[in-house]
């Protein structure tokens, strides 16, 4: 029951904080709303922890807490995905600016 207290003062703490991002502008309509749904999610779990047990057992997963963790994982796995294309991306853009500086500098030394 505690931990169930303590984990919906948390959500209730990074929601407070997504809001803060969206409205700096650091985060757009579509981000505010995957995270808002995540969460709302994360809470409805925390709050009726029986019906993910249900829903486990409809994909075949034993006890809800593994399916969540395994869900989290395969969760994680995608986010590092995106974030290593993007990388590669910025890497790519930075080595043509880079590329086309030194041009330009050479054209401006000759």
């Amino acid at each position: 029951m505690v931990i169930q207290i303590l984990i919906i003062f948390f959500i209730i703490f990074v929601l407070a904080r997504i809001i803060r991002q969206f409205k700096m502008g650091e985060i757009t309509n579509r981000e505010l709303f995957i995270w808002f749904v995540f969460w709302a999610v994360v809470a409805m779990a925390v709050m009726v922890p029986k019906k993910t047990d249900d829903i486990a057992r409809l994909l075949g997963v034993a006890r809800g807490a593994d399916m969540l963790v395994y869900l989290s994982i395969l969760g994680l796995f995608f986010i590092v995905f995106k974030m290593i294309v993007k990388l590669e991306r910025i890497d790519k853009n930075i080595t043509k600016i880079i590329r086309k500086i030194s041009l330009d500098e050479k054209e401006k030394n000759e």
